[in-house]
């Protein structure tokens, strides 16, 4: 597991504004009912993210992480992984994620992450550039989307993906990274055992191969989860971080989009 159930998101930095949440039920296209957490801003920019949790799906941490980023301005909506199987059940901690993680196909998540573009497109953001960013799983989830270029994603930011565990039936993220079309903003804890640099290095050669902008960034000491679970203990690397999120949708924001 990647989280404990306490934790919660630090705040991003620079000024804050007030923002609004709301939980929502989306359909996709094959009829599937999930949910998912829109967090609005009183003073939107163009730019929104959709938020991949971890293997918990929309537990409060990312209710709580949609809020943070509406806080400076940016709408999120998170979505959860399991209406499939697990229906709309809360994601509290007595949710058994496992044999729901187990099931999950990203052929049939794909639609989920389509719905979730058509809610923003008609819901307020219209054709304002939409990013994603992604947790652990979420992370793996999100470079996966990133091969896909009708989702037209404006750049991913994948946090501590994990690169070489098949996820949804599509392989590895090292298996198809080459194949990524969007920016990408990677971000590692240099001491996560279970992403060893040299896989790090694999994702960035894979995606220079590719052609597309990227950044692959690791946090020396750092470890998985660094961002929430240590936040405390790693809060130079979490305000980092957040300061390099901030920067990479601001900079793949059109100016001429903003509100």
């Amino acid at each position: 597991m990647c989280y404990s159930n306490e934790d919660r998101p630090p705040a991003a930095p620079g000024a804050q504004q007030s923002a609004t949440g709301e939980a929502l039920v989306l359909s996709s296209s094959d009829g599937n009912q999930f949910a998912a957490y829109i967090a609005r801003p009183a003073t939107p920019t163009s730019a929104s993210v959709i938020i991949y949790p971890d293997v918990r799906g929309l537990h409060d941490f990312y209710k709580a992480l949609a809020l943070r980023f509406a806080e400076v301005g940016i709408t999120a909506l998170a979505i959860d992984y399991f209406g499939r199987t697990a229906g709309l059940s809360a994601r509290d901690d007595s949710f058994e994620f496992w044999p729901h993680v187990q099931q999950v196909k990203f052929d049939s998540f794909k639609l989920d992450v389509q719905a979730a573009l058509d809610y923003l497109q008609h819901n307020g953001q219209g054709s304002g550039p939409v990013f994603v960013i992604g947790f652990c799983m979420g992370g793996s989830f999100t470079l996966l989307s990133s091969t896909i270029p009708d989702f037209g994603f404006a750049g991913v930011i994948p946090f501590y993906a994990g690169l070489s565990r098949a996820f949804g039936g599509q392989g590895t993220v090292l298996d198809v990274a080459d194949k990524v079309v969007y920016p990408v903003l990677g971000l590692f804890g240099g001491a996560d055992e279970g992403i060893p640099e040299d896989q790090r290095q694999q994702l960035d050669m894979k995606l220079t191969t590719a052609k597309v902008e990227h950044t692959i960034h690791a946090y020396p000491g750092a470890p998985h989860s660094f961002f929430d679970r240590k936040a405390t203990d790693f809060a130079e690397a979490s305000t980092d971080a957040w300061k390099r999120v901030l920067a990479f949708i601001q900079s793949h924001t059109p100016t001429q989009a903003a509100s």
